[in-house]
């Protein structure tokens, strides 16, 4: 007879083993279910023809599929070359208004801000004081000059008296030494009332240049000097307007070969983002020197300035034509790639595949670019669409997307009504 304790260990142990075998079992059905469920569904999506087979179904994907892109062709253009610079306005005239005499300030005849022209009153100094020198100047004149005329007839008397033998030669000599005197004194006087009237005018304080007025530096009521350091106002021409940057020195020779021509180089004021043109104008003059701490040059443009869009010591970005390359191959600047080849492109060959081309850069201007070698004129490469390509891989060339005709105006009777159903 057998152990019955030996046969009572076994039965748990048997029971248990066909428990994970039932488990086991039932997992491995499901999975083949819904495996063949998902099988089909799958094979069933797959059609052999049309355009759900082309790409594999609605989730699936086909590598052999061209990559669509948008691409350009070179073409044979004009590239304006170009010289850049920060710059700053600079007035062509800057002048700080004095008083030339001393005395009260009495008016002020301008706006701050206001735009002036040259000889337009802008303040006045009491002229009383000079007005009372002016008199009594022109008083001195007058009475010197009848003394010279009682002089002069006293000098025709005596010499006829001595031609009639009736006096000494000396006292005629004495006489004529009087007439000089009164002469001289008549200069004086007159030179005494041109200055009392220019005293007097100088109490105008007139405009010397035009252009735009500061803001004011001395209140009416003050006594003012011609030898204040502030001035009345300080006035600043902005029209026309200069303005002064720099260059390499190396483009020297080519900026004064311009310079020599018939017409001088064109120059664009930009703002500091180099996103708005603000003014254009031409370049007048180069420096006589090179900065030898910088290796530049400073070169001053000339801009008419009428709108007022450039300001005094405002910083511009400045651009200067210099050249223009005639009948160059020219691509956009975005189908441009740097990698292990250096600078390349993808061009687009008959085959509907693309190609890794190496080029050799030319000048830009905005969105051009010029290509010195590495591609023709008529060659087409790929602007967009960059990031997915690989050398050889086929490519299907997109049309640029036409923009979204404007939605038809409503009539004017039913611009307020609304469907039957409708929101």
């Amino acid at each position: 007879m057998g152990d019955p304790l030996g046969s009572g260990r076994r039965k748990p142990l048997t029971a248990a083993v066909i428990g994970i075998v039932l488990v086991a079992g039932i997992a491995g059905a499901a999975y083949f279910y819904y495996r063949g469920k998902d099988g089909g569904s799958a094979q069933g999506a797959t059609a052999p023809t049309g355009k759900t087979g082309k790409k594999g179904g609605k989730g699936g994907f086909n590598p052999n599929a061209p990559t669509p892109v948008v691409a350009q062709a070179a073409v044979i253009g004009d590239i304006n070359l170009y010289l850049n610079g920060l710059g700053t306005v600079v007035p062509l005239k800057t002048v700080t208004v004095h008083s030339r005499v001393d005395g009260e300030l009495m008016r002020v005849n301008f706006t701050e801000g206001q735009m002036v022209k040259a000889g337009d009153l802008l303040a006045e100094i009491d002229p009383r004081p000079f007005q009372v020198q002016l008199d009594q100047a022109e008083g001195q004149l007058a009475k010197d000059r009848a003394l010279l005329q009682n002089a002069r007839i006293d000098l025709e008397r005596y010499q006829t008296l001595f031609k009639q033998d009736s006096i000494a030669q000396q006292q005629v000599a004495t006489q004529e030494s009087l007439v000089r005197q009164y002469e001289g004194a008549i200069k004086t006087d007159q030179a005494a009332v041109d200055s009392a009237r220019l005293q007097l005018i100088y109490a105008r304080i007139t405009a010397p240049t035009g252009g735009r007025l500061g803001l004011r530096q001395v209140d009416p009521g003050n006594i003012v000097h011609a030898s204040d350091a502030n001035g009345v106002v300080v006035i600043t021409q902005l029209q026309p307007i200069s303005v002064v940057f720099t260059v390499p020195q190396d483009a020297l020779p080519q900026v004064l070969a311009r310079l020599k021509g018939a017409q001088k180089p064109p120059v664009e004021a930009w703002d500091r983002e180099n996103k708005v043109k603000i003014a254009s104008g031409t370049l007048i003059t180069v420096d006589n020197v090179i900065d030898i701490t910088t290796g530049t040059v400073k070169l001053k443009a000339q801009f008419a300035n009428d709108d007022g869009a450039l300001f005094a010591n405002q910083f511009v970005n400045i651009r200067m034509l210099v050249d223009t390359r005639k009948g160059a191959v020219t691509i956009p600047a975005s189908a441009l790639q740097r990698g292990a080849p250096g600078i390349f492109v993808y061009v687009v060959k008959q085959d509907g595949t693309v190609a890794v081309r190496p080029v050799k850069l030319g000048p830009s201007e905005n969105d051009r670019v010029a290509i010195e070698s590495g591609l023709a004129a008529g060659e087409t490469v790929v602007t967009d669409g960059l990031d997915r390509l690989r050398d050889g891989m086929k490519v299907e060339v997109a049309s640029a997307r036409p923009a979204a005709p404007a939605a038809p105006a409503a009539p004017e009777g039913k611009k307020g009504r609304r469907k039957k159903g409708g929101d």
